[in-house]
């Protein structure tokens, strides 16, 4: 049974690559809300590019996404309205140009606008996107970090010293001193160094026409190189109109910072960095990986701020003109630096249904009005209720974060709560279990993270007016000390349940017994069951069991490709044996997918994977790898998937969440063959 063409809708525009081509095909899901604008967006990491593309004198907006599967060039046209609440610019949904990259970098010059990628021009970009490509005269091994990791490299256009000829700026992240996995010592103090950032100038000795690049230099402030935290962003601009350029950086975390321009328009010298403010706060952006770009959006003649974020989304910043004075403890002046306003993200007509990167969806009737809604987490922490409207396919509401005590619920890293260190702080890495945890009849929620410890949310409000108590560990009766992961700095406290990372807490009664229980991989990466019983009117979780087996391969990595380090076969499933930041990352469901009376296993891995259940006698789990439920590749580093009922057909279907954050729908193939 083909899946309904209004879930379709606007399908060629998402990605050249999708089409509906078999009856069994990932689809992305649509809001069919018209009337319902949200956050713009494309996939993971966007790359914005402003550019009034159609001459209506509004800005419209180019959007790159590199990542699978919503890789892409994403032209979004401004409508002319204003959202009412923020007052951000409304778009229509994006149309496909090309394919995508990363490090797609805009140079507005007085012949026009001109788009970059590492060593190329893309002419005509506004039109055909990144399709033509025309080689710079430069080596891009010429500019060199040192021999580790070299990571967002981004090249633009920019007059540097004043004298009518385009020069090139290299931003150059270097993360070899980082080394990425699992460097605290037992105090959690991050032993390997920080990621770097440096800002590369390319002077034109030649002309526009027939350049001609000498050897690159690092560009300094006050007398040291600029190093920005992992990816630099560069972006020069006269932001104070003094008619010389300044400089603004990013980084890989959520800071901007400026560099005024102490020298002349011909002989530029730079102060130190000082971070943008607004109203006495720094200005952040709320994700990491953020992307600058300089543009003048509102046209009053200051170059404002366009910045892209990990999740796709793209803020505005205006430059209100203003300088804000910066003095030390004693008053007196060190710097006066533009202001800028906080960031306002862009808002487009609802067409594809996304929260964030690396969505993890459950589906649950969560305000009980008979429907069943999307309850996800994401990488950067958060937690979202989609709210069904009705009708099929299903109508979508927007996005709403999930509160406790009145605020918004987010799990974020810090310092140093990630394996793969500090550049992970503000990544929480959500994963969600959804079920009456305490056997009071309302929906509670079940969460697993970055940290790897499983908490619990329990409901304190009513079957269709949900309100969360805030978080309280999931504890276990361990006999013996507390166990963890060994890679893990820190011990846990004493009852604790910390398992493997970013992996499902699912919520399930798995013996019959009345009582909901809970599987997730535990601490040496077994997909276990933790049994929960009822002892002195109190209920209790006991320690976990490795109760469930495969044929075959049993040891897999974290994207479920059979692991080299162990090899072992038939036995319990060690869902991962990748050590400190490739551990975990698995996530799964227990379905009836082949329609046999057996609960069957779904689990993550460059697409999903079906391990259909064997058993032969009660309370065994024995399981068959069947290979990808569909031949789509939807994965990146992982997906999530969940099981819908839209089409009230008594057959589950398959909702995955990916990397780029949009909801994939896999109508069970058993659908219309009753």
């Amino acid at each position: 049974m083909r899946a309904p063409l209004s879930f379709i809708v606007g399908l060629t525009l998402f990605t050249g690559a999708f089409a509906a081509e078999s009856d069994e095909c990932f689809i992305p899901i649509t809001y069919n809300n018209p009337s319902l604008t949200v956050d713009l967006g494309v996939g993971l990491w966007g790359w914005p590019i402003a550019y009034d593309g159609n001459g209506d004198t509004f800005p419209d907006l180019i959007v790159v996404s590199g990542s699978s599967p919503y890789r892409g060039t994403y032209y979004f046209e401004n409508t002319g309205r204003k959202d009412p609440d923020t007052g951000a610019d409304i778009f229509k949904p994006a149309r496909r140009l090309s394919d995508g990259a990363n490090d797609v970098t805009p140079s507005y010059t007085p012949e026009g606008l001109k788009v970059l990628t590492p060593g190329f021009e893309h002419p005509d970009f506004a039109r055909t996107g990144l399709e033509q490509k025309v080689p710079l005269p430069v080596d891009p091994k010429s500019i060199h970090v040192s021999a580790g990791q070299q990571r967002g490299k981004q090249w633009s256009y920019v007059d540097f010293d004043g004298n009518g000829v385009l020069d090139l700026i290299v931003g150059v992240g270097d993360w070899t001193d980082y080394g990425w996995d699992n460097a605290y010592d037992k105090n959690g103090r991050w032993t390997n160094g920080p990621l770097h950032g440096f800002v590369y100038v390319l002077k034109n000795t030649g002309t526009n026409e027939d350049p001609v690049y000498a050897e690159p230099f690092r560009l300094q402030a006050d007398g040291r190189d600029i190093d920005m935290y992992g990816i630099p962003s560069p972006v020069f601009a006269d932001f104070r109109g003094t008619g010389k350029l300044d400089l603004i950086c990013g980084e890989f975390v959520d800071g901007l910072t400026y560099f005024e321009n102490i020298g002349t328009r011909e002989n530029p010298k730079y102060a130190n960095g000082r971070r943008l403010r607004y109203e006495g706060e720094p200005i952040t952006m709320p994700l990491e990986m953020i992307v600058v770009t300089t543009f003048d959006w509102n046209r009053d003649g200051r170059p404002d701020l366009v910045v892209a974020q990990e999740d796709g989304r793209v803020a505005w910043m205006e430059n209100t003109g203003r300088l804000i004075d910066i003095t030390n403890n004693r008053g007196i002046s060190l710097a006066k630096i533009p202001e800028f306003k906080s960031p306002v993200f862009f808002r487009q007509e609802a067409d594809i249904v996304k929260f964030g990167v690396l969505s993890t969806p459950v589906s649950a009737d969560w305000d009980g009005d008979g429907l069943e809604d999307i309850l996800t987490g994401n990488a950067a922490g958060e937690f979202a209720f989609i709210k069904n409207l009705g009708g099929y396919p299903p109508k979508w509401d927007e996005p709403v974060l999930l509160e406790a005590n009145g605020k918004p619920l987010r799990i974020m890293a810090g310092y140093n709560g990630s394996i793969q260190g500090p550049a992970e702080s503000k990544w929480g890495y959500t994963n969600i279990g959804v079920g009456d945890w305490d056997g009071d009849g309302l929906l509670d929620l079940v969460a697993n993270s970055i940290f790897g410890k499983i908490v619990w949310y329990k409901n304190i409000g009513t079957k269709t007016e949900p309100k969360l108590a805030e978080a309280q560990p999931v504890k276990v009766a361990w006999p013996d000390a507390t166990p963890k992961p060994v890679w893990n700095w820190w011990d846990p406290a004493p009852g604790e349940l910390v398992v493997q990372w970013r992996c499902t807490p699912y919520v399930m009664d798995v013996d019959g017994d009345g009582i909901n229980d809970l599987v997730t991989v535990d601490h040496e990466g077994y997909l276990a069951f933790y049994r929960q019983v009822e002892q002195g009117g109190e209920r209790v979780l006991l320690p976990g069991e490795r109760i469930f087996k495969i044929k075959g391969p049993s040891t897999f990595d974290m994207r479920h490709a059979p692991s080299k380090m162990s090899p072992t076969t038939d036995g319990s499933i060690r869902l991962s044996d990748g050590y400190a930041g490739r551990s975990g990352r698995r996530t799964y469901t227990f379905v009836d997918w082949d329609g046999d009376g057996k609960l069957d296993l779904l689990v993550n891995s460059t697409n999903i994977t079906f391990l259909r259940n064997i058993s032969e006698k009660p309370g065994e789990w024995l399981f068959e790898d069947q290979g990808f439920v569909d031949p789509r590749h939807l994965g990146g580093h992982s997906t999530s998937p969940g099981i819908v009922d839209w089409n009230a057909d008594g057959i589950p279907d398959l909702l995955v969440g990916a990397e780029d954050g949009f909801f994939y729908y896999l109508e069970n193939p058993r659908s219309g063959k009753k």
